[in-house]
């Protein structure tokens, strides 16, 4: 059995008395290489390392002392500062998969404890797609030490380090996940998935997600991926009943709906526009609301798909081939609303203007009552003309509302989904299109108790996060089979 090496930060050994124990008396170790402060520690054994000039995985001069001051063939990074528990007897299982599998890159599941609450916390297969930064491999990752020092860092990151290594790693190896829970971890960032999937937009992460975009445009290089700014609409055709239509499908919101649809009915235009919305066989009291809607108001038209195996994507599908759809289609989600009456008018001069296939605006994050939520306004700056769509591989939603040439979204369709439906088609329009946008805020995004993402479970996290990466994988092979033409 070869002997690893472990890094870790300082807290962790502080925080982790058992996982001291196992270090201190496992054959299994060499050496421990401990980031930051000395003065937490007394009276460690020989093999114990204290690096108080490295204090993070993540940027390019601490990765590379980490790196160069590893002697065994097997590296372990345990990446949290909160409390570890690791057995004997998983550092065996990790190191046996490594040697039988020729693995260089291994991760596990492992078992979380959220206060007195222990469960078992999954992650999920690496694929080509999984290139977004927030990728979960867990707490403790095992290493090839040959391969980490063959992919050393050579960009000066301060934050980009680590996912630029293993974008590097994953272009030649496999990234092997352990679907067994090797180890136990206390969490200690108790917010709802909900309240963490707009991290990355944070305006206060701006330095962040700019090296992320470096570290990712340089991936899709290396694996001929990267594509250039897309084609604009050379001449809009006026062969369409209106020239706009708000796409609302909806099931079950009974409390949202009417709000959504007087937002939309308030739009002041200089042009004709309708709102379609198509009722997904709702049983709340939702469709006699649109029924009156439709009594009251030609604009209003009202679909009822005629099967029940329909999706969010599959219904919106129903609304962009209905003959009454507009020259453009434009979101609205039936629990959310446009925040002025001049959104619809916007997003169709920027079409106008901009010539592009697709628009993408801004939004605010509100509370049901439309009070502001952090982080306030989500207006995904991180898209430039230049490279936005190539970054859209790293970043797991463009922002809304979406709006939509109907020729050019016809002829690609949605997925039958009701997750990433809208992210698909905004890959693809963007591999061949130019995408518009709007930055300041247009629209109103309400999180209340019953957004189908304000509280999911890590397997439904899982389960969207899979789907996301092939979405991703989908799109690379096809922007790498459109670079060979």
């Amino acid at each position: 059995m070869p002997k690893l090496d472990i890094c870790l930060f300082s807290n962790c050994l502080v925080n982790s008395p058992k996982l001291f124990d196992l270090l201190s008396n496992s054959n299994e170790i060499n050496q421990v290489l401990i980031l930051g402060d000395r003065n937490s520690h007394e009276n460690l054994p020989k093999n114990f390392i204290i690096n108080e000039d490295i204090s993070s995985f993540y940027n390019s001069a601490d990765l590379n002392r980490i790196i160069n001051k590893c002697k065994s063939e097997f590296v372990l990074f345990v990446l949290s500062e909160s409390k570890i528990d690791l057995s004997e007897n998983s550092l065996k299982r990790l190191l046996r998969i490594a040697e039988s599998s020729n693995s260089v890159f291994l991760y596990s599941d492992y078992i979380e404890k959220k206060g007195e609450q222990f469960s078992v916390h999954k992650l999920i297969d690496y694929q080509v797609g999984s290139i977004r930064d927030d990728f979960d491999f867990g707490k403790v990752i095992l290493f090839k030490k040959n391969e980490l020092k063959n992919n050393i860092v050579v960009n000066n990151y301060r934050y980009a380090a680590f996912y630029d290594l293993r974008l590097r790693i994953a272009e030649q190896y496999s990234l092997t996940r352990i679907p067994e829970a090797l180890y136990t971890h206390e969490e200690t960032d108790l917010r709802k998935s909900g309240e963490k999937q707009f991290d990355y937009v944070d305006p206060k992460n701006r330095d962040v997600q700019l090296e992320m975009e470096k570290a990712a445009t340089e991936h899709l290089q290396r694996i001929d991926a990267l594509i250039s700014p897309g084609k604009e609409i050379s001449v809009f055709s006026d062969e369409f009943p209106v020239t706009a239509s708000v796409i609302i499908p909806v099931k079950n919101r009974v409390k949202t709906i009417s709000n959504a649809i007087d937002s939309a009915l308030s739009q002041k235009t200089r042009f004709q526009f309708n709102i379609i919305v198509v009722d997904n066989h709702s049983t709340d009291g939702t469709r006699e609301i649109l029924e009156n809607y439709q009594s009251q108001n030609d604009k209003v038209i009202l679909v009822v798909p005629g099967s029940k195996n329909l999706n969010i994507g599959g219904c919106w599908n129903l609304a962009i081939d209905h003959r009454a759809c507009g020259k453009f289609a434009v979101q609205l989600d039936s629990d959310d609303m446009y925040s002025s009456n001049d959104t619809l008018a916007q997003i169709v001069d920027t079409f106008e203007k901009e010539k592009c296939a697709m628009v993408i605006g801004s939004y605010t994050m509100t509370d049901f009552n439309l009070e502001v939520l952090p982080p306030g306004l989500i207006d995904h700056k991180e898209w430039t003309p230049e490279n936005g769509m190539n970054n859209a591989l790293r970043i797991n939603g463009l922002g809304a509302p979406r709006s939509f040439y109907t020729p050019i979204i016809r002829s690609i369709g949605f997925p039958n989904t009701s997750y990433g439906e809208d992210y698909a088609v905004a890959l693809a329009i963007s591999r061949e299109y130019k995408v518009g946008r709007i930055y300041n805020s247009i629209y109103n995004c309400r999180r209340w108790e019953g957004n189908t993402d304000s509280d999911l479970s890590i397997e439904k996290v899982n389960e969207n996060n899979f789907y996301k990466d092939k979405i991703r994988t989908f799109e690379i092979l096809a922007r790498q089979k459109m670079n060979k033409k």
